[in-house]
């Protein structure tokens, strides 16, 4: 998961909230006090944890909550590790660097989960295709840092998820690599180098790698997350869990690399081209699995055996000719999870209006919303309060009345009696008719080279944005709520605002990030 889901839950809890597994008191005092998660994540959980669990009250599927998708996806895996590659032992890198660059040789194929997670799309058109671009596998030496959680042997370093960002942020920077919705970058360390959100068992979500000693304080196999920090940074953290029966189910088609693919990898791959923003485009948003993405919701369910490798293991994947073993991905086509899938050629349409009422009532309608064979299902989400979840309803119409005024970011899904979706989502602000910008510009007309300044909305959905993310559609990117930007020639670009308030209220949280678009003419 990311920062959104993939919890282990407490044990005997009469509740399926998300929790961690009570944290015992390390042999070793953290070097500094943890702090609880402050933004989305999305989790795997331990292996043995609640796998799945029905989302909609209807049909147990993932619902959109305003905020972007991958159209495509440029893949880096950094291999932190200053003692260099050999701390991974045999065959682990090559590995997979192999995998990436078989997904990447067989993309916009049906032949894998990532032709599953190729059918959500978000408020601007954009679809999270199965178009994976394998940018490289990178060695990062940079030493660790101080140790900020529990170090007990065999443990040798153990770092927070702020620390992981920081060196993230630093080792793009040195690379001058890009920082968009279209790339994601998988920091990979070596055995026994763990991480921690928190060490406190008074809280409900955070906790550490598998492989953190005393295990007792192991809560997750992975995670996917945007950074904090700017520019914001799409990266997942995928922990050494080969031979981490907590983790890692033991059969290998290839090898110690295949630990890391049904381990996590796969999972949070797929999680992040459809929601790469925790639980601000695509998760359940309703009932016990409130806030699982699609990887969640499939968790341990592998789907048909194709046959077996030469070694002996089983592989349930075909990949450029390759055989691979992990997890299926949810699918909203058809209500369950799935190996590979041939999206349908007629896609549902959704749209709505949204007019002020009295007070801080606004008035929505999706009547001009279609879909084959009629609309199944209407799925309302208004990010307004901690824990809020969907609306579900068979009608077109709805009002809803929001808890203070302000700009609020909204989240549409229509479905089709066969669980075929799509999603869209606008900014309303309450007592006015209509769309909210989200951000404006000036001059209207630019001249090719004349500095544009951006204005962006610095409250969304009743909290403070905290972090920007600009594309200002000539391919460069920017940060901050007021940037500028120099166009170098005359044409008419796109530019792509992500406005980051905190986690989408579909996960127990309150905020959003949603996704706004304009056109800039520069004459």
């Amino acid at each position: 998961m990311g920062m959104n889901r993939r919890w282990s839950l407490l044990v005997g809890s009469a509740t399926a909230a998300i929790a961690f597994s009570p944290v015992a008191a390390p042999s070793v005092a953290a070097a500094a006090p943890l702090h609880p998660v402050a933004h989305s994540v999305s989790y795997v959980p331990l292996r043995g944890a609640v796998r799945h669990l029905p989302f909609d009250t209807v049909f147990g599927n993932v619902d959109y909550n305003g905020g972007p998708v991958m159209p495509s996806n440029t893949d880096y895996i950094v291999f932190w590790s200053p003692g260099g590659l050999g701390a991974y032992g045999p065959e682990y890198v090559s590995g997979l660097e192999r995998w990436f660059k078989d997904l990447s040789h067989d993309r916009g194929g049906h032949q894998n989960t990532d032709s599953v997670t190729a059918q959500y799309r978000d408020l601007t058109g954009a679809y999270s295709s199965y178009n994976v671009t394998f940018g490289g596998g990178l060695l990062d030496t940079h030493p660790y840092p101080v140790s900020q959680c529990p170090v007990n042997a065999p443990v040798t370093n153990c770092f927070t998820d702020l620390q992981l960002q920081q060196e993230v942020e630093r080792f793009v920077a040195a690379r001058h690599l890009t920082t968009d919705l279209r790339h994601e970058y998988f920091v990979m360390t070596p055995p026994n180098v763990e991480g921690c959100f928190s060490n406190d068992p008074t809280q409900n979500f955070g906790g550490c790698s598998a492989g953190e000693v005393p295990s007792t304080l192991a809560a997750y196999c992975a995670y996917h997350s945007n950074s904090l920090l700017s520019p914001m940074v799409l990266y997942a953290d995928d922990p050494f869990v080969t031979g981490n029966p907590g983790c890692d189910d033991g059969n290998h088609p290839n090898g110690p690399s295949d630990g890391a693919l049904v381990g996590g990898l796969s999972h949070e791959q797929n999680e992040s081209v459809s929601d790469p923003i925790p639980n601000d485009a695509w998760t359940d948003g309703a009932g016990a699995g409130q806030g699982f993405e699609v990887g969640d919701l499939c968790d341990g369910v592998m789907g048909h055996v194709l046959g077996t490798a030469p070694d002996g293991a089983k592989y349930n994947q075909v990949i450029n000719g390759h055989f691979y073993w992990y997890q299926t991905e949810w699918s909203n086509q058809g209500h369950g999870c799935l190996q590979r899938l041939t999206p349908r050629s007629v896609q549902p349409t959704a749209e709505f209006t949204a007019t002020a009422g009295s007070g801080l009532t606004m008035n929505f309608d999706a009547t001009g919303s279609t879909a084959s064979g009629g609309v199944a299902e209407y799925v309302w989400q208004f990010n307004d309060s901690f824990g809020a979840q969907t609306i579900e309803q068979t009608t077109p119409t709805i009002s809803h009345t929001f808890p203070a005024s302000g700009a609020y970011s909204i989240g549409l899904t229509i479905f089709a009696q066969h669980g075929l979706s799509t999603g869209t989502g606008a900014i309303v602000t309450t007592g006015q008719n209509g769309f909210s910008a989200g951000f404006t510009f000036s001059p209207a007309h630019p001249a090719d080279g004349q500095k544009v300044t951006f204005s962006a909305l610095t409250m969304v959905s009743n909290q403070p944005v905290t972090t920007y993310l600009w594309e200002f559609g000539d391919g460069s990117t920017g940060s901050g709520a007021t940037p500028t930007h120099r166009y170098a020639k005359p044409g008419t670009y796109k530019v792509t605002l992500v406005a980051f308030s905190g986690v989408g209220s579909a996960f127990p949280g309150a905020g959003a990030a949603p996704i706004v678009t304009h056109d800039v003419h520069v004459n």
